[in-house]
């Protein structure tokens, strides 16, 4: 069976919901120091700087900030999540848990790969169980948040075999399109116009991933 490389947040992971309570606790923390105006955001507008590096989020998002006052609010965004996760209060789409096991049940080796922080990836780990799932994981951390496209060069290397990719922005979607993969693209997660158009086929709800497999022939 093919190896599945699944992106995270977006795509098994309604990451947004501990995302934005800390994204406005470290916008507020800018604005107290007259480093931003004031404003009110929205889930939706924060949803697309899910999938980003922390470093591209302030990067694209205010680039003038000065260095220390980006990695500042990384460390209160990532603190602040690490603690909500820990709390409980992270949450798999419905039907997340049921859909991981049955491809696992039917043979294929599941590969995490985010473009997230060890210690995101190892709290939601722990939080979830989720090694009964994966096989392998690797997040963007641990390779100087290169490329997904570059991490999967040492992927293929540790897990031969045929792939597919599967995830909910174009930065997941860049894998399958460097190296000529099928895809499954997750519309449900938090794509921007035209991110998912060169998927090989649409996923509305998580558990319609198997049977889009089957559609793909892997």
């Amino acid at each position: 069976m093919a190896n599945l490389i699944f992106d995270y947040d977006g795509t098994l992971h309604n990451g947004v919901k501990i995302y934005a309570p800390a994204f406005r606790l470290a916008y507020d923390r800018l604005v107290s120091l007259g480093l931003a105006k004031e404003q009110q955001w929205t889930e939706e507008e924060i949803s697309h700087w899910m999938g980003y590096t922390p470093e591209g989020m302030w990067d694209t998002f205010m680039p003038d900030l000065a260095k220390e006052e980006k990695d500042a609010s990384s460390k209160l965004i990532e603190k602040e999540m690490g603690e909500r996760i820990r709390s409980g209060k992270a949450q798999l789409y419905e039907g997340t848990e049921e859909t991981l096991a049955a491809l696992k049940e039917a043979g294929y080796t599941l590969l995490f790969l985010s473009n997230c922080t060890t210690s995101y990836m190892n709290d939601h780990r722990k939080a979830f169980n989720l090694d009964r799932f994966f096989t392998d994981f690797y997040c963007g951390e641990d390779f100087a948040y290169i490329p997904k496209y570059e991490i999967f060069k040492t992927i293929r290397e540790q897990h031969p075999g045929e792939y597919a990719v599967i995830g909910d922005r174009g930065k997941d979607l860049e894998i399958a399109v460097h190296h000529g993969l099928p895809s499954i693209g997750c519309s449900y997660g938090y794509a921007q116009e035209g991110e998912l158009d060169k998927a090989s086929k649409l996923c509305k709800d998580v558990r319609e991933i198997p049977k889009l497999l089957k559609e793909l022939n892997i």
